[in-house]
């Protein structure tokens, strides 16, 4: 057998954490709870999406959809009573999105399925009143400078007045309720993928890191 075709029938290192994930005992109800926190820009809607295709088609929270101008970070109730308590009964839970052009909550209401693992990113998704029902929580390790820096130039001018008022939102909000530390891997966007490696709260985390690119994922 070559070394290429050794390469293919590796499992990728996405597919061991989606696999590590599986491993780990319910954390709400039936559904393994993982949460993607970090800094806004930092990347976890797209870590997020890939993470969810590993383990093939996980649903995925979106904070946004949760949270609103008027709340940017006090949705923990709208959070346990339309998700978080259908989840841990084995339901399908339903919950209101909210439209950040309009700024309003639905008419969209969207289904979450109690699957075996069902991912939460955002800012906040590792927070101190949701961690109880978190199977894993992952940070997305970008300092706050860079990942605001980022999404500012994602955004652009338009919405340079959101930025101005969330930078000091979110900056009260992990001060007030920190979740890098109760992290038990953190995610490192480099050139080749990501590197996943051990959290402040995971003592015996491997380190991986997972390509990007379209062909076979290596890990080194």
């Amino acid at each position: 057998m070559t070394a290429h075709a050794t390469a293919h029938a590796t499992p990728t290192p996405l597919a061991r954490v989606a696999a590590e994930l599986l491993r780990l005992p319910p954390s709400c109800g039936p559904v393994r709870l993982v949460a993607v926190d970090g800094h806004a820009g930092s990347g976890k809607s797209t870590f997020a999406d890939r993470l969810a295709d590993a383990l093939g088609g996980a649903p995925v929270l979106r904070l946004d959809d949760i949270a609103s101008h008027d709340a940017l970070f006090d949705w923990t109730e709208r959070l346990r009573r339309q998700v978080v308590v259908p989840l841990s009964r084995g339901e399908t839970a339903h919950y209101e999105t909210y439209d950040w052009h309009e700024r309003r909550f639905g008419p969209e209401v969207r289904a979450l399925p109690p699957a075996p693992v069902v991912l939460v990113e955002g800012v906040g998704a590792g927070r101190r009143a949701l961690r109880p029902f978190l199977a894993r929580l992952l940070w997305m390790e970008l300092p706050q400078h860079e990942a605001w820096g980022r999404g500012r130039r994602r955004d652009g001018a338009v919405q340079s007045d959101f930025w101005d008022g969330w930078e000091p939102a979110e900056r009260q909000h992990f001060t007030k309720d920190p979740s890098r530390p109760f992290a038990q891997s953190l995610v490192r966007q480099c050139r080749e993928g990501y590197e996943v490696l051990r959290g402040p709260d995971e003592a015996d985390a491997q380190r991986q890191i997972v390509t990007e690119s379209e062909g076979p994922e290596a890990i080194r």
